[in-house]
């Protein structure tokens, strides 16, 4: 009985420790992509790839003819 409870302990402390370096690992992560500016202007030789005079229907029928 005794060694039941302490193997419970165990594995229940490693799963804390696991818990905690998941969290801080994902608040690291966010601190850093949070100053991530991801929608600055381009820079360099930059193609505008959406063509405004298009409509919402002539890109469905290409979708839906070549499917791009």
């Amino acid at each position: 009985m005794k060694r039941i409870v302490w193997d419970s302990v165990k594995v229940f402390v490693i799963f804390i420790a696991c818990t905690f370096i998941f969290y801080f690992g994902l608040r690291l992560m966010h601190t850093e992509y949070e100053q991530y500016h991801r929608y600055d202007q381009p820079e360099g030789p930059a193609v505008k790839v959406f063509n405004e005079e298009e409509s919402v229907f002539d890109r469905l029928n290409l979708f839906f003819r070549i499917g791009e």
